[in-house]
Order: structure tokens, then C-alpha cells, then sequence
């Protein structure tokens, strides 16, 4: 039984998890909020010595104020793991698998377009789209210049959400969204491919040349935005990520896990084959063995493309419910 990370069972609970979110904080003590402005303040000359105009500083801090709920939020995360059983009940349900097929096949051409100019699998990118949030039904009602503030200014570590804070301000200067509109999770993660705003200024594309990079609202920048991340990422053009196989009758279970990478021919004399008894294809291609639910449960073989997904989420459980969700959308 392999335990999900704390982080990414609370993105399950809070319905998507931000790619690049650091590590879980807790709320400095003795917290005030009277020097707030005064943090604003710095952030702003910082910000602005950074190249951010003043008036975009002032229209994205006026009026701020500090946001119980995320203090709230960030003090009470729960600590709590999920089996792999679990963790597929709650991802891989049928209602998302359904509304996926639906999308994909409306959008199957703008996949093509993508893939185009950036060559990572459209499966993977419907699997992503998905998990993140929901296709873009649950990107979070957040206000992230007020959320990341909160954060900034009373958290544990401050000085991430303050770097995160000065990028979000750097996108608003761009003139890509409104701060107002400028909504997400209460952690900073933005849109529908829930980008921390770095994650968003390393990757975020307009793809259809509208001069906005809009991961809010459009589809095309969305899968776009993903898809460079996936190949930013060293994501390999024509590839897979893995596939489920039979293992055989009896093997040692020190090869499931990430200590034991060899080519597919090696697990093919072990006796693996595909999961319908057949030998498997691509003999030099390298591979690991995950059994997310033990000896007894199913077993995948994963390729390099695997440690690409698991860029955006580094969770075992999170990158193979991406590929199969991705699978079962577009097959």
C-alpha cells in the first residue's frame, strides 16, 4: 500500500493541486494584521525595482486586506494518505471520463494544432486538464493577488509567496488578465491548469495569437500552456508514459517501485507481457514497474515520459491517474 503525499490529498480535497507548489506552512505566530500595509508596501518597492509599473502595483493593492480563509486554510491542512484504490475511486470516476470524451472529441482538432508545435501526447494533456481541474469547472474562486499576499505576509515562508506575489504582479503588468479576474486556489495555483504564477511565466502560451496568455477562459491557451510545460519538461515526442501488463506467477517484489529501470525485453524474459497475454513491443525501450496497490493489485510498466508528468505533480499515484484518465478519454 502506497500512501498519496500529504499535498496532493489535500488538492484532492480542495479539487485540483497547483503544479509547483511548495512545501505545506503554517501561520507565523502572533500574527498582525496592522503591519500588512506596511508589507505591501515592500512588496510593491520590490516589485516595482523588478520593472512592474507603479499603477499596476497600485490597482492590483488597493483596497487589499488580508484573508482569513487562507490563513485558515493554510493552518488546518489535513494530514491524511490515500491507497491507490482510493485515489483512482476519487480521480478516475466515470462522469469525468465521460465529460472528457465529450471535450475530446470537440477539440480533437485544436489537439492536432498543438501537437503540432508542441509534441506531447493529447491524451496526456486531457488527463492533466482533467485532474487539475475538472476541464476547467473547478479552477478555485480565489482572489490569488489576495491570497498570495495572506500567504506572504503570514506564512511560515513567507519569502516563496512573496517571489510567487511579485510574478503574479509581473503577469498583471503583461495586461493578461485583470486582477479581478485573476482567480485560482487559495494556495496561488492559477486557472485551468492550476499554474503557480512562475509555473504561468515559464509556460503559459497564447497559442492563438490574441496577445493574452488566457488560462482562465481558453481552451486553446490552456492545452497549449500544458503541453509546453510537458516539453519543457523533457517530455519524448511519439512516446508513451507506460502500460498496464501482466506480471508473472511469482516475482521478486523488490522490482516494483523506481530502484529497478531496464528495457522492455528484460521484463518481457521475466515473463511480463501486455495485458492480454501478448509479448511486448518496443524491446529497447527502458521501463520501471509500479504495483500502486501491491502484489495483488494491477501492475504498469512506465517510461521516461512518466518522470515528465511527474514534473507537474512529483506523486507516482498523480501521474498514473493522469495516464490513464488520458487513456480511457481518448480510446
Amino acid at each position: 500500500m502506497h500512501p498519496i503525499p500529504r499535498r496532493r490529498a489535500l488538492g484532492l480535497a480542495l479539487g485540483a493541486a497547483p503544479p509547483l507548489l511548495a512545501p505545506l506552512f503554517f501561520v507565523r505566530p502572533g500574527l498582525a494584521a496592522s503591519g500588512f500595509s506596511g508589507f505591501l508596501a515592500s512588496v510593491g518597492a520590490e516589485a516595482e525595482r523588478s520593472g512592474v509599473p507603479a499603477a499596476t502595483i497600485s490597482a492590483a493593492f488597493s483596497g487589499l486586506s488580508l484573508d482569513p480563509k487562507v490563513l485558515d486554510l493554510d493552518r488546518h491542512q489535513p494530514e491524511f494518505t490515500l491507497t491507490w484504490s482510493e485515489y483512482a475511486a476519487d480521480t478516475l470516476t466515470s462522469d469525468r471520463i465521460a465529460q472528457g470524451r465529450t471535450l475530446y472529441a470537440s477539440d480533437r482538432s485544436l489537439l492536432g494544432r498543438i501537437a503540432a508545435s508542441y509534441p506531447a501526447s493529447p491524451s496526456v494533456l486531457m488527463g492533466i486538464w482533467g485532474l487539475e481541474s475538472n476541464y476547467g469547472g473547478n479552477e478555485g474562486g480565489f482572489e490569488v493577488i489576495r491570497s498570495l499576499a495572506t500567504l506572504a505576509y503570514g506564512a511560515g515562508r513567507g519569502g516563496y509567496f512573496r517571489s510567487e506575489l511579485i510574478a503574479a504582479l509581473r503577469i498583471l503588468a503583461h495586461g493578461d488578465i485583470a486582477p479581478s479576474a485573476m482567480l485560482g486556489s487559495w494556495a496561488g495555483a492559477m486557472g485551468q491548469p492550476q499554474f503557480m504564477p512562475s509555473a504561468y511565466l515559464a509556460y503559459a502560451v497564447d497559442f492563438d495569437g490574441t496577445g493574452r496568455r488566457d488560462i482562465w477562459n481558453n481552451p486553446a491557451d490552456v492545452l497549449a500552456s500544458i503541453a509546453n510545460y510537458l516539453v519543457q519538461s523533457g517530455w519524448r515526442a511519439g512516446e508513451s508514459w507506460g502500460r498496464q501488463v501482466l506480471p508473472p506467477a511469482s516475482f521478486s517484489p523488490q522490482l516494483a517501485g523506481g530502484g529497478v529501470t531496464q528495457p522492455l525485453g528484460a521484463w518481457s524474459n521475466l515473463g511480463f507481457r501486455t495485458v492480454d497475454g501478448g509479448p511486448l513491443p518496443y524491446a529497447s525501450t527502458s521501463a520501471r514497474l509500479l504495483m500502486p496497490g501491491g502484489q495483488s493489485g494491477p501492475a504498469y510498466l512506465v517510461f521516461a515520459n512518466f518522470q515528465a508528468i511527474r514534473r507537474y505533480n512529483p506523486s507516482d499515484f498523480y501521474a498514473l491517474a493522469v495516464g490513464l484518465l488520458g487513456d480511457l478519454v481518448t480510446t
